[in-house]
């Protein structure tokens, strides 16, 4: 069994491609660009955090605890929830897939829903980050899927780039 190809995707290119020759796919991506894409987003939440929220907590004088129960954490968990849910909802891309190349899609191909976008990145984001081990599951999936991918038929796939797989 021979390697599946990856070729740069151009629509010109695309149009000549036998149809007998190769079968098109996604190429997913997989466990470590998706981490260091959650890592720049990491740290642009963080920079927005200390922009916006600081300044504001020491403005009116209200304590900047960092425990999830006091309003300064609220605060941060919501700035958390609603970055990755607006950026993916805009366009597929937090700002780290952006720099990365790499995007949201559902695998049906439709556009991606509101629902789509708060069950994955609200309610499973957040349950991901409290339990870590739940990333691993990205690098065991044939369609290098998460558990929120799982259940919302979505994936992570690097963006003008196409898998070739040869017809048996």
């Amino acid at each position: 069994m021979t390697e599946p190809r990856v070729f740069y995707y151009r629509q010109a290119a695309a149009e000549k491609m036998p149809a007998s020759e190769a079968i098109p796919k996604p190429y997913f991506a997989g466990f470590w660009i998706r981490f260091f894409a959650y890592i720049i987003d990491l740290i642009a939440v963080g920079s927005i955090q200390v922009i916006l929220l600081t300044p504001l907590f020491t403005g009116v004088g209200l304590p900047k605890h960092s425990s999830l129960f006091s309003l300064y954490g609220l605060a941060s968990a919501l700035l958390f929830l609603a970055y990755f849910i607006v950026f993916t909802k805009l366009g597929g891309q937090t700002l780290g897939k952006m720099l990365l190349g790499i995007k949201v899609i559902r695998l049906d191909r439709k556009p991606l829903t509101f629902s789509n976008v708060l069950f994955r990145e609200g309610l499973l984001r957040y349950l991901q980050k409290v339990i870590l081990p739940l990333y691993l599951v990205v690098a065991f999936t044939p369609q290098k899927q998460s558990i929120a991918d799982l259940l919302e038929n979505t994936t992570v796939v690097h963006i003008g780039y196409l898998e070739l797989e040869t017809k048996a």
